[in-house]
């Protein structure tokens, strides 16, 4: 898919956060969506620029199923491949994060 496009954004239609880890290299952007039910149009909004991407992660995004459960509460303080792919609240936009440069974790 990647090599057919010269922007590639995957739109991630999920109940729970998932490991993404080792796909996440493949995409220019990742847009979590959650489950918006019949508020999809928003997210049509916010990927063809007529609104502006806000809000936070409300969960702590784990790095690998070996992290899990994980939570705001036990990933605190860790750093480099031991902390969560994004922390809780992380968001950009206005939501205000900077990107993460993410360790190279084997």
């Amino acid at each position: 898919m990647r090599s057919r496009v010269d922007k590639l954004i995957v739109v991630i239609l999920s109940g729970r956060p998932l490991v993404i880890t080792d796909q996440l290299a493949n995409a220019d952007a990742w847009v979590e969506a959650w489950l918006p039910g019949t508020e999809g149009e928003g997210v049509g909004d916010v990927l063809f620029g007529d609104k502006t991407f806000v809000g936070k992660l409300p969960y702590t995004w784990p790095r690998s199923n070996a992290q899990l459960p994980i939570n705001e509460n036990n990933s605190a303080g860790k750093t480099g491949c031991d902390a969560p792919l994004f922390p809780f609240g992380y968001g950009l936009g206005e939501a205000g994060s900077q990107p993460i440069v993410q360790p190279s974790c084997q």
